[in-house]
């Protein structure tokens, strides 16, 4: 390209990005089309386009269509999020769900709800720096002349261990008003989301995404351990300070505006790599995979239970539970657990 820039391309893996891209805005009319007041997918699109009546103009730019770019941008930020600490740890269990930074984020958040009795702002802000501080602490703890993946999982499953128990004390610390928030909260659920979660949610998106798909070479190169990185010039410990910096960011962003939505971030990097059938982090796909899953898993939870809507982080944690076992089954008979 003009000024030497050079991109990689594969046929296979532009084609699967774009199907995901094209489900993704699919299944977002089809859900933006769902609910008490139904409207049917052409005049969703046409009300997009701004060709809608009254009615609908305030149902889809008022009510869903926020939801909906929510769920999208959750859902790429927790699936680009586990695609660089699964490629970072060399381990598909390499996740944010397993190795403590939701649940730092849980611990953040719960704190200002039960201690603090903040407000949705407030409890926002305490789920970044719970998530950040837990990041950098697992980080610290697992570095012994660098970090090494099977390290810092193990260091991550521990620290995830201990969150986990300090998320129970804030329970039994609160009121019956606090403990029925925070367990609400720590479901995970879209439900309510509006532009003022959305516009925060889009700007460190804006920033931290194009970061991280620039260093998706290095990362690639990491796969193959340090000595090989080195030795094909990637500066290793800076490549692996942004990438977690960036990644821990946009997981505790998507954890603030839409509460701990688990197993996102475990299986859409998975999901990915085999509808790609490439080696490498698969960024791309691996954040669009992550945008559908949670679109879908949401329509799940709203339409698919009758009149008893339930938060997506049921359907995700059901799923993913499943998945979860699936994926250690096929590690074990591989022979690599």
């Amino acid at each position: 390209m003009p000024g030497g820039l050079s991109v990689r391309v594969e046929p296979r893996g532009l084609g699967v990005a774009l199907g995901l891209l094209l489900v993704t805005l699919a299944a977002g009319v089809v859900l933006i089309g769902s609910g008490d007041f139904p409207i049917a997918p052409a005049d969703v699109v046409a009300t997009l386009l701004g060709d809608g009546t009254a009615v609908q103009e305030f149902v889809v730019q008022e009510l869903r269509l926020p939801r909906v770019l929510v769920a999208i941008l959750v859902g790429a930020g927790l699936g680009l999020g586990g695609a660089v600490f699964q490629s970072l740890t060399r381990n598909p269990l390499g996740s944010p769900d397993m190795i403590g930074f939701g649940q730092g984020a849980t611990v953040g958040a719960l704190t200002v709800i039960v201690l603090f009795d903040g407000d949705a702002t407030a409890v926002s802000a305490g789920a970044v720096v719970g998530g950040l501080l837990t990041g950098a602490a697992v980080y610290l703890l697992a570095w012994k002349r660098g970090v090494h993946g099977f390290r810092l999982v193990l260091v991550g499953i521990g620290v995830a261990a201990m969150l986990t128990a300090v998320i129970h004390y804030l329970i039994t610390k609160a009121n019956l008003v606090d403990a029925t928030r925070a367990t609400v909260w720590m479901t995970g659920s879209l439900e309510g989301r509006d532009w003022t979660q959305f516009w925060p949610l889009l700007v460190v998106s804006c920033a931290l995404v194009p970061v991280v798909l620039a260093y998706g070479r290095p990362l690639r190169m990491l796969e193959m351990g340090d000595d090989a990185a080195y030795a094909l010039g990637v500066k290793v410990e800076r490549t692996r300070v942004a990438l977690t910096a960036s990644a821990v960011l946009l997981v505790s962003v998507a954890t603030a505006a839409a509460g701990p939505i688990t197993f996102v971030a475990l299986s859409a990097p998975q999901v990915a790599r085999r509808l790609t059938r490439s080696p490498g982090p698969n960024l791309a796909s691996s954040m669009l995979t992550g945008a559908a899953l949670l679109l879908v898993a949401d329509w799940t939870a709203t339409n698919a239970f009758g009149e008893r809507q339930l938060p997506v982080g049921v359907v995700t944690g059901v799923v993913g539970g499943v998945y979860l076992l699936w994926l250690l089954v096929t590690e074990r008979k591989a022979g690599r657990i």
